[in-house]
C-alpha cells in the first residue's frame, strides 16, 4: 500500500514538470525574435536623410522635340530638252561646282548657225532703220522684220539652255550619266526614274523636313527657330528657321509637314544625317526639375516625383512634358510651386515615409 502511493507521487511529479515544460515552451520565442521586431519598427519609424530643393515655375522656351534627316535643298536632274550628241561632259562624282559653272556641252552646230543668223538679222533691222527713216520701206516691213530677230532671239536662247547646260546653283555633283561622244537620248536612266546627264545637290543651306500632330497646325509659323543637334557633332548645336509648311494634313498619321532651312557653310551637315530638331513655339511658364529627381514607377510608364512636406516624403505623379539637357519640364495638377522637391535619396522613400533634411 505504501508502495503504492509512492508512485502515485512521483507519476504526480513528473506529470507537474512536464506540463510545466510545456508551457515553458509555448511562452518562449525564436532567440531575438523581440530584438528584430523592435529593430524592423525602429528602421520603419527612423526618418531618412534627404536633401531638397526649392521648385517653382519659371519661364523656358516652349520647345516640341523631333527627329528628322537632313536632306539636300535642292535636288537637279540636269538634260537638254532634246536628244543631240554630247561633245563634253566637264565634271565627275563629288565635283564642287558655282552657280552659273558649265558642266556639260552638247553639240553646238546648229547652236552657232542660229546664233550667226542672229547676228546678221539684227546687222539687217538696223539698215532698215534708216531706210524707214527716209521712207525708203514700210513700216509694216520694218516690224516684219523686228519680229523675226525677236523670234530668232529666243531660238538662240533655247539653244544655248539646252546645248550649254550650266549649274543653278553652287552645289556638289552626285551623278555623271553619260561620257564624251555618247549620243544623249531622253530615257529614264537614273535610280530615280528620270532622264539626265548629271546629277547634283545643294548642300548650302540644307533642310528637314518634321512630321507634327495635327494639333499643331494653327501655331506653326513661317519664321518660326528650331535647334538641330546631331550625334555626329554632339557638342554642336545648329540653327534653322521654318520656311514652308505643307497645306494638308496626313489621314492615316493626323499629322502635318513643315520644312526647315540650316545654314551649312562649313558643309557639316549631309544629306542623309540622323538629326535632333527642336522647334521653338515661344516661351511659357513651366515647372523644371533635374532629372534624377523624376521617378519611374516599376513595370509601368508613370513618373512621379517626390515632395518634402511637414517632416514627410510625398509621392506626386508628373507627366514629362520636355526634356532640357539634364533637366525634364514636368506637369502636374498637384504642384502649385514653392514646394521642396526630394533630389537626394528619394529612390528609397515611399509615400508617408519620415525624412530629415540635410545639407552638404
Amino acid at each position: 500500500m505504501k508502495n503504492t502511493c509512492t508512485m502515485k507521487k512521483n507519476k504526480l511529479a513528473l506529470l507537474t514538470l512536464v506540463c510545466g515544460a510545456v508551457l515553458s515552451a509555448c511562452n518562449m520565442q525564436p532567440p531575438g525574435a523581440q530584438q528584430g521586431e523592435g529593430e524592423a519598427q525602429s528602421a520603419n519609424t527612423q526618418a531618412q536623410p534627404v536633401k531638397v530643393m526649392a521648385i517653382d515655375y519659371e519661364v523656358v522656351d516652349v520647345e516640341q522635340n523631333l527627329t528628322s534627316t537632313v536632306v539636300a535643298f535642292e535636288e537637279t536632274y540636269l538634260s537638254p530638252a532634246l536628244q543631240g550628241r554630247i561633245r563634253r561632259v566637264l565634271v565627275e562624282v563629288n565635283d564642287r561646282v558655282s552657280k552659273g559653272q558649265l558642266l556639260v556641252e552638247m553639240d553646238r552646230t546648229q547652236l552657232d548657225q542660229t546664233r550667226l543668223q542672229y547676228q546678221q538679222l539684227k546687222t539687217d533691222l538696223a539698215r532698215m532703220d534708216t531706210l524707214l527713216r527716209h521712207g525708203s520701206v514700210t513700216q509694216q516691213s520694218f516690224d516684219q522684220m523686228e519680229a523675226q530677230v525677236e523670234t530668232t532671239r529666243l531660238i538662240l536662247k533655247n539653244l544655248e539652255e539646252n546645248t550649254l547646260l550650266r549649274a543653278p546653283y553652287s552645289g556638289i555633283i552626285t551623278g555623271k550619266y553619260f561620257n564624251d561622244g555618247e549620243l544623249f537620248s531622253p530615257t529614264p536612266n537614273t535610280p530615280v526614274g528620270k532622264a539626265a546627264l548629271v546629277s547634283m545637290i545643294q548642300v548650302d543651306p540644307v533642310k528637314l523636313m518634321v512630321n507634327l500632330s495635327e494639333k499643331y497646325l494653327p501655331l506653326v509659323e513661317k519664321g518660326m527657330k528650331a535647334s538641330i543637334r546631331t550625334d555626329v557633332y554632339p557638342g554642336m548645336e545648329f540653327e534653322g528657321t521654318v520656311f514652308r509648311i505643307h497645306p494638308t494634313v496626313s489621314s492615316a498619321t493626323r499629322t502635318f509637314t513643315a520644312e526647315i532651312k540650316v545654314p551649312n557653310p562649313g558643309r557639316k551637315l549631309t544629306p542623309g544625317m540622323f538629326a535632333r530638331v527642336g522647334l521653338k513655339r515661344g516661351v511659357s511658364e513651366a515647372l523644371v526639375v533635374p532629372a534624377i529627381a523624376v521617378l519611374q514607377q516599376t513595370g509601368t510608364n508613370q513618373r512621379f516625383v517626390m515632395l518634402h512636406k511637414d517632416g514627410q516624403a510625398h509621392k506626386v505623379v508628373v507627366e514629362i512634358e520636355n526634356r532640357h539637357d539634364d533637366l525634364l519640364e514636368i506637369a502636374s495638377e498637384e504642384i502649385k510651386g514653392g514646394e521642396e522637391l526630394i533630389y537626394a535619396g528619394q529612390g528609397r522613400l515611399e509615400d508617408g515615409t519620415p525624412v530629415t533634411v540635410v545639407t552638404d
